[in-house]
């Protein structure tokens, strides 16, 4: 129950622990609604009438200046059940105001209402103009976004069998986005997923029902993006001023900067915000959280930043070619989709090292994982795991399974750790008792039918091999650069990372690669510091650089008839960027 500021109560049905009813509902002032009212129009609506309804897309926001609105969640037995009821100065929407998802809630009139209807164009103008009620609105998003994803009833329904590599990585990319979703295990025995008969069982496994009741069966994450909402497919006709490629740290700093200093912005990211830093349990040595953040809520809190500034996300699209054409760049993304851009921002970071051992892929997702996160450790309950790598990345998963897991065996090729991972995790690691390390070893040898059952690893000192039946291993032996599909058009070093500054950057700057108005940062840039903190000073400082770019090339920007920013308004684009 919240109790509005008249003392009438306003029920909410969210009971979700932790949850803030008075950040999700906060009430508008009346001056707040008077800035309001040049973003929207007034509309007077009879009762029973529907203001948006479940799935709608671009949806508006709607003010009530009088009279009530009830907002309902579907249930499974496909009635409704009533999570929030607003009255006066409150205002509807959840965090799909700020995405291109569909609605996952409906709003009603109860009664004749006085609403004030701020369609979505006008929104994104007041996030970017109205700053205190920007932040309000963002923060009630956040909580009621929580709200819902605390609702047994929200969201898809993922059916599949338990520890099956496919499932994991939809539950994984539903996980990663904050997409509500139940899991539903099918017993290996079922032969079908409904009083149907499907003799084509394992082919439709797993599957995904959607709010209409319509299943896909073994959807790839792109079309599962695609069909949620979850991705904002690029305008092709758009010549967008920067284009960020990849949402790790140092992509979402430089949209956030970018967007904020009235850059037309898009990223593009092939799997979820955040990057390797996003798989992260807990970061404890990232500035300004003394007692650490987890990786996934670092990159949702980010995304939301960049979000509410009016950065598109182009999720689930790998970059396929990039080319110059007459000054613009031209991305190629999976599916033949284009982006043109004056600018680029390289982020898309590095990809996990796999271990040289036989039949290691047929155990991905379903037994070898690169993320020790609260997904990953359900299966790891009171079992032995295995963690390898010597970096912090893997100090920091030890030490988080530790407390979930049996026991947990941490194997390094090195002969200590103190060259490769931060002294208060080596000195965790070796003060727990469920954690024992193994230096100089290496797995040799993975077994198993359907997923992982047991593992063999081999001390290189001594000789001797130790078995046993483990069913997870953690693999963090380092990074390969994401740069693959640069090859032949940037400088890349011999280890593929790309070449930044001196002779082949556009003004030796540090971030410059050898094209000009293309920038690299954080880890797929050549001799970057591997940090989480260095990744997003990288993303922020680089916009500075195209600031310079856009700047010095503006005469040539003018002539565009689809510029984005009206070719580069001389008193925006000649201004200094400020923090």
């Amino acid at each position: 129950m919240v109790m509005t500021d008249n003392g009438e109560s306003k029920t909410s049905a969210w009971n979700t622990p932790d949850f803030r009813p008075d950040l999700a509902f906060p009430k508008l002032t009346e001056e707040m609604v008077g800035r309001l009212r040049s973003y929207g129009r007034e509309e007077t609506l009879p009762a029973n009438v529907p203001l948006f309804t479940h799935g709608e897309r671009q949806v508006d926001m709607f003010v009530v200046l009088d009279g009530e609105v009830d907002v309902s969640l579907p249930t499974a037995n496909g009635e409704s059940k009533i999570i929030a009821h607003h009255q006066r100065l409150d205002f509807s929407g959840e965090l799909n105001l700020l995405t291109s998802q569909g609605s996952l809630v409906e709003a009603r009139t109860v009664k004749e209402s006085h609403l004030l209807r701020i369609p979505r164009n006008e929104l994104q103008k007041l996030m970017r103009a109205e700053g205190d009620i920007a932040n309000l609105i963002t923060s009630a998003t956040i909580w009621r976004r929580i709200g819902i994803l605390g609702e047994e009833t929200s969201g898809i329904v993922l059916m599949g069998h338990a520890n099956d590599a496919e499932t994991t990585e939809l539950q994984r990319f539903l996980i990663r986005n904050n997409y509500p979703h139940r899991i539903v295990e099918v017993p290996a025995e079922e032969v079908s997923l409904s009083d149907d008969d499907l003799s084509d069982h394992e082919s439709r496994l797993p599957a995904v029902i959607l709010s209409d009741s319509r299943t896909l069966h073994r959807p790839t994450i792109t079309q599962l993006a695609d069909e949620l909402g979850i991705t904002e497919l690029p305008d092709p006709e758009m010549i967008y001023d920067v284009t960020v490629v990849g949402a790790g740290p140092s992509g979402l700093a430089a949209a956030v900067y970018a967007a904020s200093e009235g850059l037309c912005t898009i990223v593009v990211e092939s799997t979820a915000p955040g990057g390797q830093a996003g798989t992260s349990s807990k970061i404890e040595n990232y500035l300004g959280f003394p007692t650490g953040i987890s990786g996934q809520r670092l990159a949702s809190r980010a995304q939301l930043q960049a979000l509410k500034f009016g950065v598109r996300f182009a999720i689930s699209r790998e970059t396929i070619t990039a080319e110059q054409v007459d000054g613009i760049h031209k991305l190629t993304l999976a599916g033949g989709i284009p982006v043109r851009s004056r600018s680029v921002v390289v982020a898309s970071g590095a990809q996990y090292r796999k271990l040289s051992v036989e039949n290691y892929g047929q155990f991905e997702n379903c037994g070898i994982y690169y993320a020790a996160t609260a997904m990953e450790s359900a299966f790891c309950r009171e079992k032995e795991v295995i963690v390898v790598g010597g970096g912090n990345s893997a100090g920091r998963a030890a030490i988080f399974l530790s407390g979930i897991a049996k026991h947990v065996h941490h194997i390094v090729r090195g002969k200590s750790l103190a060259s490769t991972m931060s002294q208060y995790l080596i000195s965790r690691i070796e003060s727990s008792s469920h954690i024992t390390l193994y230096t100089q070893s290496e797995i040799v040898k993975l077994e198993g039918r359907s997923s992982l059952e047991c593992v063999t690893w081999i001390d290189r000192k001594t000789g001797e091999s130790i078995v046993k039946p483990i069913g997870s291993v953690f693999a963090m032996i380092g990074a390969e650069p994401n740069s693959g599909w640069l090859f032949g058009t940037v400088r890349l070093d011999k280890k593929g990372f790309i070449l930044t500054g001196g002779t082949d950057g556009f003004e030796s700057t540090p971030y410059a690669t050898s094209v000009p108005g293309m920038f690299a940062v954080g880890d797929v840039r050549s001799k970057s510091v591997k940090r989480v903190a260095s990744a997003v000073g990288e993303g922020s400082v680089v916009i500075s650089d195209v600031h310079s770019y856009l700047a010095d090339h503006r005469n040539n920007f003018a002539a565009e008839p689809n510029s984005a920013l009206a070719a580069l308004r001389s008193a925006s684009a000649a201004a200094t960027p400020q923090t």
